[in-house]
């Protein structure tokens, strides 16, 4: 071999380690940025991915990234799954559907998504939840006078994700006590 054919495999071998230290160097950048954003909050792992690639990230470092953050357990869907679906139902007060549909825009899998909302729901009353529910909407102005007051206390009982059944239940029983003390 001439020292011009050993230059050039070594500085391709050179090149080929500082590609790799690179990738690496982007790896535990993407890892660190990953943790800062579980750190204000939990994230789905695709809220995680999406927001990375935002950042510009490549694909196979926001995949490593992502292994990594599972492996340390800073990811974790089921604790994202659970904390969403109590955010949703105490904080907000939302009904069932309503929660599965948010768990779903933020990329929970929905096995995951029906057991955690299963687990968070069977802890409350949804009977008692509605009937909080008509309690602030009638607050806010709303009315069960009429045909058209009902009918937009009911629309907005199952905007918030309750049951059709269940809400239909709470208003025939709110209109039977709202006629018996009037």
């Amino acid at each position: 071999m001439q020292s011009a054919d050993i230059a050039c495999i070594l500085n391709s071998e050179f090149c080929i380690s500082r590609t790799l230290t690179v990738m690496a160097d982007d790896a535990a950048r993407a890892y660190v940025e990953g943790l800062r954003m579980l750190a204000r909050r939990e994230l789905s792992e695709a809220q995680v991915r999406t927001r990375l690639a935002r950042r510009r990230f490549e694909t196979e470092t926001i995949d490593a990234a992502v292994t990594r953050l599972r492996c340390d357990r800073a990811l974790d869907e089921r604790r994202t799954a659970l904390a969403c679906v109590r955010t949703q139902a105490h904080l907000k007060h939302h009904g069932r559907l309503r929660v599965l549909r948010q768990l779903d825009v933020i990329g929970i899998p929905r096995a995951l998504a029906c057991a955690a909302v299963a687990e968070v729901f069977a802890e409350l009353d949804e009977d008692e939840l509605i009937a909080q529910a008509i309690d602030r909407r009638l607050r806010r102005g709303g009315s069960l006078d009429d045909t058209a007051g009902l009918r937009r206390v009911h629309r907005f009982l199952l905007a918030q994700g309750f049951d059709a059944g269940r809400v239909t239940s709470a208003m025939r029983d709110r209109v039977r006590t709202f006629v018996h003390d009037a």
